[in-house]
């Protein structure tokens, strides 16, 4: 059963949705309870990081998500803001993110780009996976997915970044695993076949 994290941020339904019309089982967990049964886990967000942490916090649950995808080692999908809070902390905010990845969030250096842009980043990029690994299986070799943010995930382990996509001249990660721990910078449930192939192979990580 996939569990879809509802605190608030992230479009819960465009998941729904996909799940829904690829017949995997999913639901909507909004509270504590909701997770009981959960095998994988999809963890949204949109805004800022320490909205989303303090949303995350007030909802009851954090302690479980916790002893789920840290002890019991449920696969977890971290999706946008969804996949910063999975850092130590981030240059946006003041608070400590879950720490289920170790790095920090890094706001775009637009100085130090090589044409003049300005964020966020919007819009569609390749995405270059870095390892063979089962997330992007049956996708095409350079597949465009739909990105909207201003920040970017720095990993203190370089073998933690799963993928990278390019900015107006640097790559930086855009996706990362640790074990059971998953995330991806750009929105899969906006991202067309493309998306809805990658949200299809993490629910069926074997």
């Amino acid at each position: 059963m996939i569990a879809i994290i509802n605190y608030g941020l992230g479009n819960i339904n465009a998941f729904v949705n996909i799940f829904k019309k690829a017949s995997i089982p999913v639901t909507i967990a909004s509270k504590e309870d909701d997770l009981t049964g959960a095998t994988k886990i999809i963890l949204p967000g949109v805004g800022a990081f320490d909205h989303a942490m303090e949303k995350l916090n007030e909802s009851g649950m954090r302690e479980r998500l916790e002893l789920l995808v840290v002890e019991q080692e449920i696969p977890v999908l971290g999706i946008c803001v969804g996949m910063q809070i999975l850092a130590e902390s981030s240059d946006e905010g003041k608070l400590n993110g879950l720490g289920w990845v170790k790095g920090k969030v890094r706001k775009f250096d637009t100085s130090n780009m090589t044409e003049k842009t300005h964020l966020p980043h919007m819009g569609w990029n390749e995405v270059k996976p870095l390892v063979k690994n089962s997330l992007f299986e049956k996708i095409s070799k350079k597949p465009l997915f739909y990105f909207l943010h201003s920040y970017y995930f720095e990993c203190k382990n370089e073998e933690n970044t799963l993928a990278v996509a390019d900015y107006v001249g640097g790559d930086f990660t855009c996706a990362v695993k640790v074990k059971n721990i998953y995330g991806v910078q750009f929105h899969p449930e906006k991202s067309h076949s493309a998306g809805v192939q990658l949200l299809t192979n993490f629910a069926t990580l074997s």
